[in-house]
């Protein structure tokens, strides 16, 4: 089944990793892809009325799941963490995946980030547990993303009832 997933990561730093993720979805002959939103269309949406938030909501909507692609600087990135709290409350599937082993053309590989999921923390049971711990994380280098994303983002969403 396809599932519509939104990418959440670090546009400045991360763009041609992220590019390379996003374009092994391309390339399979039974693959959807999700449009990719460029740096010229994202600059103007900052300028409109509700700008970045109203935007996210907008490519959120009617997705099962949010991938969150991470590398080193991405942990605390506003926009990232936004994204991840709304994934959240509105119980969409979950997954993290490091992408700092992936070569970027210009700059190589990177040093490895925090997992962003980490920043959150919520209580089960009266127990207290980081995001990450309750959400898979791979790494796409090690774990090879290319073969096994499909697998991942369903299992995310049938995780999450989706």
């Amino acid at each position: 089944m396809a599932r519509k997933v939104f990418f959440s990561f670090h546009y400045q730093r991360d763009v041609m990793r992220v590019m390379q993720v996003r374009n092994s979805w391309v390339v399979r002959s039974k693959g959807e892809a999700t449009p990719f939103y460029d740096k010229a269309e994202f600059e103007q949406v900052k300028k409109k009325a509700g700008g970045i938030e109203r935007w996210i909501e907008e490519q959120m909507n009617g997705t099962s799941v949010t991938v969150v692609l991470y590398g080193r600087e991405t942990f605390d990135r506003p926009w990232v963490l936004h994204e991840i709290r709304r994934s959240y409350e509105l119980g969409k599937g979950l997954i993290a995946i490091a992408i700092h082993n992936v070569k970027d053309p210009r700059n190589g590989t990177d040093y490895a980030g925090k997992n962003p999921l980490s920043y959150f923390t919520t209580t089960r049971n009266g127990v207290k547990f980081d995001l990450s711990q309750l959400y898979p994380s791979y790494d796409w280098v090690n774990n090879d993303g290319y073969t096994n994303l499909p697998a991942w983002i369903e299992s995310a969403a049938k995780a999450a009832g989706k």
